[in-house]
């Protein structure tokens, strides 16, 4: 198998909102647009994040003017805000919301299931989701 660096997939095709997302996040997204097929998500797996894949970032942006950002590090320090800062930059025009980020607890990674469970960022996913589609 090979994987073009610095080249995102899109995973579906939606125009309500972009989930952009990598590793983890990927699987959480997947479930949430399987649990909700009529979401409209637009998935945009990164793939890799030296260099990552701005331009398919900027044509998710324009499509769909909501952007949710999706990781498993946590919220403080996390690439996610890396890739918000970017759209800030080079998309806002495109922006009918603001842009969100899901992510991780921002606390040690517990060893309990039920806890871990918790401090992930899937534990949050829908209801960030439901935030974004607010505006």
């Amino acid at each position: 198998f090979t994987t073009e660096i610095g080249k995102a997939v899109t995973l579906s095709a939606g125009n309500k909102f972009a989930i952009i997302t990598y590793g983890l996040g990927v699987h959480w997204a997947l479930d949430y647009i399987k649990n909700n097929p009529e979401c409209g998500a637009n998935l945009i797996d990164l793939r890799t994040l030296q260099p990552w894949d701005k331009e398919t970032v900027a044509a998710a942006v324009k499509s769909t003017g909501r952007v949710l950002i999706l990781h498993e590090d946590t919220l403080t320090n996390g690439f996610g805000a890396e890739i918000s800062a970017w759209i800030g930059e080079h998309c806002f025009q495109y922006l009918d919301a603001p842009v969100l980020r899901c992510a991780s607890l921002g606390t040690a990674i517990p060893m309990s299931k039920v806890l871990e469970d918790d401090f992930l960022a899937k534990a949050r996913l829908a209801e960030t989701i439901d935030k974004l589609l607010k505006y």
